[in-house]
């Protein structure tokens, strides 16, 4: 039952917001009681925290998977994008940016993990994109690894790219676009500007 109430609440945080969606609004879709839900998390707060950490290892596993695949550091990029994107429902709720205004403390808990994630992730791709001469030699993999984590987590912010101007599925297109230019080879224009095409 804890595992359905996460999975449920997991799915109506992505689609309403973690702000909108109330106990009573998660019980009466589950067709449970609420007491049945408070037997499992004492709080909505606890359940934000374990729906976002569920979320959390199901993406990090999800990524792993397509590393293992080693389709080439490129096509990696936009198939961890598509995977993502997939997982977060698009984004239609700003997700990130409803838990860092209302659950902060969790807010920075999953940021630093995110990051500790992506980092060791986004430097492989960056040292395999080099070996491979689809990213340029002279790059310095520890700063762009870190601007890239900056830039993701910058174009969620609902101030600077507001959704009705910036709808979140072209916003990360543009993003990974930008990324990969910057540091691409000949040999990795040829293959990003064949993605673009298939996109």
């Amino acid at each position: 039952m804890k595992d359905k109430i996460i999975e449920k609440a997991n799915d109506m945080f992505l689609n309403l917001g973690f702000k909108s969606v109330t106990m009573d609004d998660l019980a009466t879709e589950m067709g449970i009681s609420k007491k049945t839900i408070y037997t499992h998390f004492q709080n909505k707060t606890e359940l934000v925290k374990a729906t976002t950490d569920h979320l959390f290892c199901i993406i990090s596993d999800g990524i792993d998977a397509i590393v293992d695949k080693k389709n080439g550091p490129i096509e990696e990029l936009y198939a961890i994008k598509a995977f993502v994107m997939h997982h977060l429902k698009n984004e239609k709720t700003a997700p990130q940016y409803q838990l860092q205004k209302y659950y902060p403390k969790i807010y920075k808990a999953l940021k630093a993990k995110q990051f500790e994630i992506m980092q060791e992730c986004v430097i492989e791709n960056l040292d395999g994109g080099i070996k491979k001469g689809v990213f340029r030699k002279n790059i310095d993999i520890q700063f762009i690894s870190r601007i890239y984590f900056n830039g993701m987590i910058g174009i969620k912010d609902q101030e600077m790219f507001p959704m009705q101007k910036f709808p979140i599925t072209q916003l990360m297109a543009d993003y990974l676009e930008y990324h990969i230019r910057g540091i691409a080879t000949e040999k990795g224009l040829k293959i990003l500007n064949n993605l673009l095409i298939k996109e």
